[in-house]
């Protein structure tokens, strides 16, 4: 969700060139980046005292004319202090309205740069679709959500989505490293009913192979995660079932293929891991039925 942000930097110096500094899977965004002519991941955590880990990383930057942090802890000020940078920039929210956290970061950068720049389109070089052999759309299911269980729609209303769409579609289960389970589930379900036209990746992709699968779907079905940002960027048709999150803040951005599917209740949002009154009414009455006729909606728009 920095993307539009960071274009809009791009935007006031066209020919600026970035170093970006971050975590193994944030810095994959940019690899394919026309600008990024260097990344630095950051490991301080693994080995060895943070802060000198910090101050090391600091000083392999070199010589920079700005830096801006998309973050506001203790560590991003001792980063860019020893970066040695007079004009340095950390995120701050400039507003308690509930806007989209897109506009947020956007907002930060409009301000430190003194511009007044919309926010466009989230962006990701490298990983356009490159087509399909198989002459049944590719569906996506995503049940995973690194946040906690309470943004977790159930195993086997995603198998039933599925299975009822499997006529038309080619399946892709995608999970991150801790989410082969609720994977396998599916899957289970899937072979239960009969299932055989699906692909389980969870925990088996490189951030890379799921840029570029994510980016070939017809279709994605998907909780709050990174993964269905990363579908927003490729403008890939979604259904995004939101629970506890700030759907307003949170939800795709500038994705015209985009349905929220969500349950009005006093308790949500609640922001919480897990669901604090143990019942999670918000993603129990969220139904695959629910989900299907979303997608028939979908698909009778795309035809008128």
């Amino acid at each position: 969700m920095t993307t539009p942000a960071i274009e809009n930097i791009i935007k006031t110096y066209p020919d600026a060139k970035l170093i970006i500094y971050g975590s193994y899977v944030s810095t994959r965004l940019f690899v394919h980046h026309p600008n990024v002519i260097k990344i630095i991941l950051d490991e301080s955590k693994k080995s060895g005292f943070r802060y000198f880990n910090l101050y090391r990383d600091a000083k392999s930057v070199g010589q920079v004319d700005m830096a801006f942090s998309f973050r506001k802890n203790f560590t991003t000020q001792y980063l860019l202090f020893f970066i040695g940078v007079k004009k340095r920039y950390i995120y701050k929210r400039f507003t308690k309205k509930e806007i989209h956290q897109v506009e947020r970061y956007n907002s930060f950068i409009n301000r430190s740069l003194g511009v007044k720049l919309d926010a466009g389109k989230l962006k990701i070089y490298g990983y356009d679709s490159k087509g399909k052999d198989d002459a049944k759309s590719l569906l996506g299911l995503n049940p995973g959500a690194t946040y906690g269980s309470a943004k977790r729609w159930y195993p086997e209303e995603f198998a039933k989505v599925a299975t009822a769409l499997s006529d038309t579609y080619n399946i892709v289960i995608f999970g991150g490293p801790n989410e082969g389970e609720i994977a396998e589930d599916i899957e289970k379900i899937l072979i239960s009913n009969g299932v055989k036209n699906y692909t389980n990746l969870a925990t088996k992709t490189s951030v890379e192979e799921l840029f570029e699968t994510i980016a070939s779907l017809d279709l994605f079905v998907t909780n709050d995660s990174g993964p269905m940002h990363l579908a927003a960027a490729f403008g890939v048709p979604t259904i995004s079932i939101f629970g506890p999150t700030r759907y307003k803040e949170t939800s795709q951005w500038m994705n015209p293929k985009s349905i929220l599917l969500r349950k009005e209740l006093e308790c949500s949002p609640c922001m919480k891991r897990v669901c604090p009154l143990k019942h999670h009414e918000c993603m129990k009455l969220i139904t695959a039925d629910d989900v299907l006729d979303k997608i028939k909606d979908m698909t009778v728009k795309e035809n008128s």
